[in-house]
């Protein structure tokens, strides 16, 4: 089942998103807390209108008798209450009581007041403010207990003034619509600056993008960006080192194409000679059929080997090397080669200790195979072939000591080209060119040396090291 593409977000977009998505959250939070403190603020402001209005009318209150038995008097004056008569958007109201609740003046739907005078206040007057209803309005309410004496007697008064809450919740949210555009004008700005800043930022991106897009085909070369901001040094870097790879990997395509061409053109050739030799009577069908086999032999030979080159190069890239002890495979790789040794009664010899290494299985048996066989080939009847694989230094060691004529200064110069050491192995001269390959792969070094004795070659050591896998 082909699920649809997931759509893929821009860097503009992205930067959007955020930056804006947690400045809209601290706007709104902020919003919110700045609604309550300018609430809180217009309730201090006009709670002082209604404690001012309260101690007016305290003002004009007069009383006959004492405590129980005074008689409160109270005369509301105009002036008590033209703090509010720029205002048409509140309703006001007001009640004189005396101690015990019996109302003197002001508006009979003003519930009394029952509450208690707080411990501690910021008036310097015995007050109290309270949210309350008349009627069905929500009303904000003063309430001062106001003393009243005079000579003919004495007496406590309750002053309740209270004024209705739409003027407060206006202004707060005038307060608050003009903060808010002021915010939203800063959003608009951020947005604006993100999007320029995004777009020239990007545009080192969008040119190396067209650099890329309009390059030729199979240019592979490294990409030139010095202008390129630091931050996409990494990225530049990153796409010549895939441009390195991509150029090996086709330059290796190419050679094996070049070599495959050229070196089975030569067995073909042969074998088809060889056919039409047998097909005119020329040979006996046995001879025909013998020599047709050996060519078909080197040209299986060959065809193997440049698929085992090919191979290294396929397993080079890949990460999936597992971490093998050497020393098995060398001595599988010599149990199965034993019957070449038998043959030629050559007096064999192999010490090993383990030695952990992180590589393919197949490179280490292709390695000691290619190495182990062309010293069989080099080693005459009878003579002597030491094997021995130790670690020395954090490297495995493996040295093959053969009994052969060695290598001469010329062939030594292209010892590890393909095709170029068939005089000394008797082959395709393609089994040095893959050690050399695999151990490239592997970051070892592989070395070839002649062993003298009195001025005359008597052997040659191929030595190969590897990397150990330490705390194994």
């Amino acid at each position: 089942m082909n699920w649809p593409a997931r759509p893929t977000r821009s860097l503009r977009s992205t930067l959007l998103l955020g930056i804006l998505l947690p400045v809209l959250a601290v706007v709104a939070i902020n919003s919110v807390n700045q609604y309550r403190q300018t609430l809180a603020a217009i309730n201090i402001a006009y709670d002082r209108t209604l404690l001012a209005s309260a101690k007016s009318i305290g003002e004009q209150l007069d009383v006959d008798g004492y405590d129980e038995k005074s008689v409160l008097r109270s005369t509301v004056p105009y002036s008590a209450l033209e703090a509010f008569e720029a205002d048409n958007k509140s309703n006001i109201f007001y009640r004189v009581s005396s101690l015990g609740g019996e109302m003197v003046s002001g508006f009979a739907e003003l519930p009394f007041w029952h509450g208690t005078i707080p411990n501690r206040t910021t008036y310097s007057a015995l007050v109290d403010f309270y949210d309350d209803t008349v009627g069905v309005e929500p009303v904000r309410v003063a309430v001062l207990l106001q003393p009243v004496a005079s000579d003919t007697g004495r007496a406590m008064a309750v002053i309740q003034v209270a004024e209705t809450l739409e003027l407060r919740h206006t202004l707060a949210r005038q307060i608050l619509l003009d903060t808010l555009w002021h915010q939203a004008a800063l959003i608009a700005l951020i947005a604006l600056v993100v999007v320029l800043v995004v777009q020239r930022a990007t545009r080192p991106v969008r040119k190396l993008s067209d650099l890329l897009q309009t390059r030729p085909e199979g240019d592979l070369t490294h990409l030139s960006a010095p202008d390129a901001p630091r931050e996409l040094r990494p990225l530049v870097d990153a796409t010549n080192q895939v441009m390195d790879r991509l150029q090996h990997l086709l330059d290796h395509q190419k050679r094996f194409v070049r070599d495959a061409s050229h070196q089975l053109r030569t067995p073909l050739a042969v074998l088809k000679t060889q056919v039409q030799s047998a097909l005119r009577n020329d040979v006996e069908p046995r001879q025909a059929l013998l020599e047709i086999n050996a060519t078909v032999d080197r040209a299986t030979t060959l065809a193997n080997q440049m698929l085992a080159l090919a191979k290294v190069e396929q397993l080079r890239q890949q990460a999936n090397a597992s971490v093998r002890d050497w020393s098995e495979v060398v001595r599988a790789v010599a149990l199965d080669l034993s019957p070449l040794l038998a043959d030629k009664d050559i007096d064999f010899a192999i010490h090993t200790t383990p030695t952990p290494v992180l590589a393919h299985d197949w490179m280490l048996r292709e390695l000691a195979r290619n190495l182990l066989h062309n010293a069989i080939k080099q080693t005459p009847v009878g003579s002597v072939l030491e094997v021995q694989l130790v670690a020395d230094g954090g490297q495995a060691s493996l040295c093959i000591a053969d009994s052969g004529p060695g290598i001469s200064a010329e062939l030594a110069k292209r010892l590890y080209q393909p095709f170029s050491a068939g005089d000394v192995h008797h082959g395709s001269g393609m089994g040095l060119a893959i050690c050399h390959e695999i151990v490239q792969a592997l970051g070892g070094q592989i070395a070839l040396v002649n062993r003298e004795l009195q001025g005359h070659r008597v052997g040659l050591n191929a030595t190969v090291r590897l990397p150990l896998v330490q705390n194994t």
